[in-house]
């Protein structure tokens, strides 16, 4: 499968490049220097790209988006330029406890708006995007960086409260990531990938 991983040197960006590799998959990495994409291989083509402005993706590829930010309108541009150049499907990540999520993250939601603050609309603007283009986005609770455990993906339906203490690896949600790129359950939907 052809696969467009954005954020590709970042932390979840690296996990999603090398793990896509390793089940055979073709990658288009862009990040903004890609001398920072520390992964290497015959099936890797690394591509200069920032999300500010258009993106060349081919139209057969599947994007998975670790995009993240510290400056607001950043994520909804990257939504943006995504659904502009057409590919056939996204997976994008996001933050357990905004936008949809907000509700079944209970009390755990104002943890949040303190700590993203105003970046919560950019966040909830980039969702709504991929969301209405049929893509898949996955909230993601608090972030580790140990290897990949064992995890499930469930639907908001199935959303536990908010909980700082209920960490989830990178490595986890990258690879919950790509069986939805590779088999899609949660296509237009919220995901939410847990530990265990």
């Amino acid at each position: 499968m052809e696969l467009t991983i954005l954020a590709a040197s970042g932390r979840t960006g690296l996990a999603l490049t090398r793990q896509a590799l390793e089940r055979g998959h073709t990658v288009t990495a862009i990040a903004r220097d890609p001398s920072r994409v520390t992964v290497d291989h015959p099936n890797l083509r690394k591509v200069a790209g920032d999300v500010g402005g258009p993106l060349s993706i081919d139209a057969d590829s599947v994007v998975l988006s670790g995009l993240g930010t510290d400056t607001p309108g950043v994520l909804f541009d990257g939504a943006k330029a995504v659904i502009a150049a057409g590919p056939r499907r996204i997976v994008w990540l996001g933050a357990y406890g905004t936008g949809p999520s907000a509700e079944a993250a209970g009390e755990g939601a104002a943890v949040l708006a303190k700590f993203f603050g105003d970046r919560i609309p950019d966040k909830v603007a980039a969702d709504t995007a991929v969301l209405e283009a049929g893509g898949t986005v996955f909230h993601a609770g608090v972030l580790t960086d140990e290897p990949a455990g064992p995890g499930r993906t469930v639907g908001l339906d199935e959303a536990p409260a908010f909980d700082l203490g209920a960490k989830v690896s990178r490595e986890t949600v990258a690879a919950a990531m790509l069986d939805e790129a590779e088999n899609p359950r949660f296509a237009g939907r919220v995901a939410l990938p847990l530990a265990g």
